[in-house]
């Protein structure tokens, strides 16, 4: 059985033409139809290329008609522009295939490749809880951690404060959000706590610093 390769293609052909002009959008569209036509890498197009040229010189002439400001016109135009922008995205389709993502062989069509931009990871800014409170018996505090977005793992740390600074941090690392209950502190003791987050670019600053008194 002949194995099947089923590997995204790279090269991705641009289809989208909001905000295009009509003008600017039959000038794509012939630069489509004047790559493929006796194009030898392209030999059994999905759309007859002469049914595309007829599709693209009615739009260019509704386009003409529309210009008088008929509602009647702009209405055909605008609906021999969906028409004909189907039969380029099918052809763009087939080119992205037939031309095994060689840039030089897609180029010679005449589209255009979608430039694709890969959004580079963001340092991690809003890391906070989601809450603080009294445990159930005396010496407990509870906390619980908001999801922050890009966050792999949260780190909080907390320590009494005495003679108004914090004393030794106790650090906590923790892989979830799920809220965590303190036990053996002192009672009425003001504690300081403070969070961050560690993203794909690193820790973050210590964040949402609070201070609580425990029960």
């Amino acid at each position: 059985m002949k194995k099947t390769d089923s590997t995204p293609n790279k090269i991705k052909a641009k289809v989208s033409f909001h905000g295009v002009s009509d003008t600017d959008t039959v000038k794509a569209l012939m630069t489509a139809y004047e790559g493929l036509l006796n194009n030898p890498a392209y030999p059994t197009t999905p759309v007859s290329l002469a049914d595309f040229k007829t599709g693209i010189d009615q739009y260019s002439a509704l386009i003409v008609d529309a210009e008088d400001g008929g509602s009647k016109a702009k209405t055909a135009k605008n609906k021999q522009r969906v028409e004909v922008l189907k039969q380029y995205t099918l052809l763009a389709h087939y080119v992205e295939m037939a031309c095994k993502d060689d840039l030089a062989t897609f180029t010679s069509s005449g589209f255009t490749a979608a430039v694709r931009t890969k959004t580079p990871p963001q340092p991690l800014t809003e890391v906070r809880f989601s809450w603080i409170d009294r445990g159930a018996n005396s010496g407990q505090i509870v906390f619980k951690p908001q999801k922050a977005s890009g966050a792999i793992s949260y780190e909080v740390h907390y320590a009494l404060v005495t003679n108004g600074a914090p004393g030794p941090w106790t650090t906590l690392t923790l892989t979830d959000t799920k809220k965590v209950t303190l036990s053996g502190l002192t009672p009425a003791g003001s504690y300081q706590f403070q969070i961050r987050g560690l993203g794909k670019l690193g820790y973050s600053d210590w964040m949402d610093t609070r201070t609580f008194i425990c029960a």
